[in-house]
């Protein structure tokens, strides 16, 4: 009897919990989003028509979003570089992998342009 009563009170609390937390992410809903490239709507490498230019500056990007993913300055490194670098690395991946078909993907262009330019801007 005891033990039916503790249960009904932990499944209680539990609702009154998840109920908490809906309410709270509610008040979150008008609070302005911060956008991860601030100034970019499409890339520079989305709107450049050469693809052998577009390839080349992809695969520029990605090589330093490797080296500095794999480099212990900014393993141990409170910045975020590492974050945004492997961010990079794996959007400019993506990236060139669609373009060795020829195929534009603008979606991974922006984005690879975007983390990289981050990964950089916390290397400073």
């Amino acid at each position: 009897m005891l033990f039916e009563g503790l249960k009904h009170s932990a499944i209680a609390g539990l609702c009154l919990l998840a109920f908490a937390g809906q309410a709270l992410a509610a008040d979150l809903i008008d609070v302005p989003t911060a956008s991860y490239c601030r100034l970019a709507t499409t890339s520079d490498l989305a709107l450049n028509e050469n693809i052998g230019e577009v390839k080349t500056e992809v695969v520029r990007m990605m090589d330093e979003a490797v080296a500095a993913a794999n480099s212990s300055q900014w393993l141990e490194s409170s910045r975020p570089v590492f974050v945004w670098a492997s961010e990079a690395k794996v959007a400019c991946g993506k990236a060139y992998g669609y373009l060795k078909t020829n195929y534009r993907d603008e979606d991974y262009l922006n984005k690879c342009e975007c983390f990289h330019s981050r990964m950089e801007e916390y290397m400073n």
